[in-house]
């Protein structure tokens, strides 16, 4: 695989600085814990001095605990952003960036065809977003003794596994921007726009029953609505999340085999 491992090399340096911007930001996070006041006093007063809607809408409803602390502080917050930047990046430099650059033409003048193009890279996103899980993973088990977070094996494996669905799926939507139009204007906004709206509809599904079908259909609830790191796996959220990035891989394969990369 080639082009994959391609890819990996030219993006090394750029994943490590992602590796130790995001343990560096949990870090910065989880060592409030302890200070709060763990699961008592400091937590219910920090939550009572936010509007209703705010903690519903950011989960601090749950930060009462070490594992609910984690995951509405980090993964869904500062860590979900963190993480949806590296993805739209690496989406839209997938197709877009380099046919903007001149680089698509000349990888493409070798015998090299664009299903295997767009598949490798969409291999090699993959693997980076696995390496930056496997890093949180690990930095977030470490922490969890230290931090007084009290935390599960199994479920920072799902958290992570959350996370790291959630943000393929984000870069799959941009590198199928790319695919369909060629911009790189068009992947990162796409991309953007997928991992945005996918937050708010969230935290507007939380706000009262009426609204609870916008959290149904929202990413992020599918990955964080039944509280992975609380409660474990939800098969059906990452089963849902693996099937729309996979219809986002299948649209960028169907227009990116079709288009006129020469208009």
């Amino acid at each position: 695989m080639p082009i994959l491992i391609q890819f990996l090399r030219a993006g090394a340096r750029n994943l490590l600085i992602w590796a130790v911007a995001l343990v560096a930001v949990m870090a910065m996070y989880l060592s409030f814990y302890p200070s709060l006041g763990g699961a008592a006093s400091g937590m219910t007063e920090l939550v009572d001095q936010l509007p209703e809607g705010m903690v519903k809408a950011i989960g601090y409803d749950q930060i009462a605990t070490g594992a609910g602390y984690a995951q509405s502080t980090f993964f869904g917050l500062l860590g979900f952003f963190l993480g949806t930047a590296a993805a739209v990046a690496w989406g839209t430099r997938a197709v877009a960036g380099d046919e903007e650059s001149g680089m698509l033409e000349l990888t493409l003048a070798h015998p090299v065809s664009r299903l295997q193009l767009v598949t490798e890279r969409t291999l090699a996103i993959l693997t980076r977003l696995t390496v930056l899980g496997v890093v949180l993973g690990l930095a977030l088990a470490a922490m969890s003794g230290p931090f007084d977070l009290g935390l599960e094996g199994s479920h920072i494996v799902a958290v992570v596994a959350a996370w790291v669905l959630l943000t393929f799926t984000i870069a799959m939507a941009a590198l199928m921007g790319g695919a369909v139009f060629g911009s790189r204007v068009a992947a990162l906004g796409i991309g953007a726009g997928v991992g945005v709206v996918a937050f708010l509809l969230n935290a507007l599904g939380a706000q009262s029953e009426e609204n609870a079908w916008m959290s149904d259909i929202s990413p992020f609830s599918w990955a964080y609505g039944e509280r992975p790191l609380a409660q474990g796996w939800d098969g059906g959220g990452l089963g849902l999340l693996a099937a729309l990035a996979a219809v986002f891989v299948a649209t960028a394969l169907l227009a990116f085999a079709r288009r006129d990369l020469r208009s």
